[in-house]
């Protein structure tokens, strides 16, 4: 597979809807972590990232405006002993819970499937990432639109190489209705050498319109440390 510019896919793509990215940073030292929001409705766009003990959550910005809280109000990261978990939904916390009772990251999301959200049947996309920088990926998604069948896909990159990652979103772009992510996740370059950096870098290339919220994390894979970067829109 071709290496890409994660940069360079963000600004050619005005609505890539929620998006993932796991891989290691290119001195190998640091497991990096991206997670981002957009939204197109004002209900979609009244949120904000803020930390919690073991991760972040989706806040409404004005609650007096939120209409529908049932999808877009979540902990999109959180921990589960070691393990870093990134979401695009409520699926967070059925991951933790699988982990923390000694079952798997595809035994529960095996117990999920894309959001009831029609026409759209938005997927769910899902992260792990490992204390040694290993890291799974999966998305739930229906069979091109049609919700009597969920399509299951899941990835595992046990050896990441430095430099280099995994970029996985929920639409190939804008649409009605949005059309679904397809494909293998994309393998991107990830050559920032900061937290700071790369989200200076991704926030700039999101489209400003849809842009929401952004989440950045660097974990020092010889200690466990981490750093993490929030921006928010509003």
């Amino acid at each position: 597979m071709e290496k890409r510019n994660l940069l360079d896919l963000l600004k050619g793509n005005p609505y890539p809807g929620r998006g993932i990215v796991l891989g290691k940073s290119g001195d190998g030292k640091q497991a990096v972590a991206v997670y981002f929001i957009m939204g197109r409705s004002e209900n979609s766009r009244n949120r904000v990232f803020v930390p919690t003990e073991d991760g972040i959550r989706t806040e409404a910005r004005d609650p007096s405006k939120m209409t529908d809280p049932s999808l877009i109000i979540y902990h999109p990261v959180r921990k589960a002993g070691g393990e870093l978990i990134v979401t695009n939904g409520d699926q967070t916390d059925t991951v933790r819970d699988y982990l923390l009772e000694g079952r798997t990251f595809a035994g529960a999301l095996k117990s999920r499937a894309f959001e009831p959200d029609a026409p759209n049947y938005t997927p769910r996309i899902s992260g792990l990432l490992s204390p040694d920088g290993s890291f799974q990926l999966s998305i739930l998604k229906s069979a091109e639109g049609n919700p009597d069948c969920c399509c299951r896909y899941f990835y595992h990159y046990d050896a990441p190489l430095a430099g280099e990652g995994r970029f996985l979103h929920t639409y190939l772009g804008d649409g009605n209705p949005l059309p679904s992510f397809e494909g293998d996740p994309e393998r991107v370059v990830l050559d920032a050498k900061t937290p700071e950096a790369l989200a200076e870098q991704v926030w700039e290339a999101l489209n400003p319109e849809n842009k929401v919220s952004l989440f950045v994390r660097f974990v020092d894979l010889a200690d466990g440390s981490h750093r993490d970067v929030i921006r928010n829109r509003y």
